[in-house]
């Protein structure tokens, strides 16, 4: 098959990495659409990218484009979701996927429709280290899982027109950095979380500056999570079983963990992956999904189920405090 072409709809931090990742692949993006024009020309000339649209939604139509990354302010997802899915384009779409799960909804309906595949770009589904601990988990050493604890907080300064508390580009901890705790819960759970409960402190303009959640499933697995934009905490999961307990440091890119087995103590580092390697994890991922056409292959490669599972509970999480973007008012 030939190569895929991949177009970027945005230039920010994620589209740099996702060119950089397929250059070391000796590949270029194929065409690049964005909102402003002058820097789309920029970051083509930056890359070598030899199409640039004179108008954002040309890349919907352009029949040359194969797969979709959709990097913008997770507000506009949906607009641009309906255009690319509509016109028969595959897309792998910046977290969160969408604002709400009424939103993901429709976009799934539009991608069964046209018979192309969505998917969020969770680093979580594609970092190899998740997937040698899940092998691991599966053979039973460590027993079933009980408990997992997860942080997640950095330090914003409060400009209130900054995008992670800026409500008119949905702002907020819950999809910024909440996605990833979710996420990475979800990918440990044998089942999504059915009771979900919840605190909130806002930000002056009325987003989730902070959060913290509790979870449980059917099976009794249970989950809390800390969330914070104003205050650093460590990118730690503890994932606990009866044997043992697993701890990850720097998720979501995370490349190493260590079990500790509680019966004599002793430790085993687990490694796989490089943190570095992120977006062509991700970028092979789709590919093979892309190229395989068996929804069996598509779903154990993109875990769009899950990102269902975990956009229900950060829905229900805002329903319950009532907080609303202006989109959903």
């Amino acid at each position: 098959m030939k190569p895929l072409n991949w177009a970027t709809l945005g230039c920010g931090v994620i589209a740099n990495e996702l060119a950089t990742a397929l250059a070391r692949q000796n590949r270029h993006l194929y065409s690049v659409a964005n909102r402003t024009h002058e820097k789309a020309v920029a970051f083509a000339e930056k890359y070598q990218i030899a199409k640039v649209y004179d108008h954002l939604e040309d890349v919907f139509t352009d029949p040359d484009v194969d797969i979709i990354y959709i990097s913008t302010p997770h507000n506009t997802h949906i607009q641009y979701l309906r255009q690319a899915l509509a016109n028969g384009k595959h897309v792998l779409c910046e977290k969160s996927i969408t604002l709400n799960s009424n939103e993901l909804d429709e976009a799934i309906a539009l991608a069964e429709k046209n018979h192309v595949i969505l998917a969020e770009a969770m680093t979580i589904f594609h970092m190899p280290i998740y997937r040698k601990l899940a092998e691991i988990i599966s053979s039973g050493t460590l027993g079933p899982l009980r408990l997992i604890q997860v942080n997640f907080g950095s330090y914003k300064e409060y400009d209130m027109n900054n995008r992670f508390f800026n409500r008119n580009l949905a702002g907020g901890a819950m999809l910024d950095i909440g996605v990833y705790a979710l996420s990475l819960i979800r990918w440990f759970f044998a089942e999504t979380a059915n009771q979900v409960l919840s605190q909130v402190k806002y930000a002056p303009t009325g987003v989730d500056e902070q959060a913290g959640i509790l979870l449980m499933n059917p099976a009794g697995e249970m989950a809390t999570v800390t969330l914070s934009l104003h205050a650093k905490q460590p990118k730690r999961a503890t994932i606990a079983f009866d044997k043992g307990y697993i701890e990850i440091f720097e998720y979501p890119r995370a490349m190493e963990a260590t079990i500790t087995y509680t019966g004599d103590g002793h430790k085993e580092t687990i490694s796989a992956g490089e943190t570095a390697d992120a977006l062509s994890y991700e970028v092979a991922d789709m590919e093979a999904a892309v190229c395989s056409g068996d929804l069996s292959t598509i779903e154990s490669l993109m875990h769009l189920n899950y990102s269902q599972d975990v956009m229900h509970i950060m829905t229900e999480i805002r329903n319950n405090w009532g907080m609303k973007y202006p989109e959903e008012e």
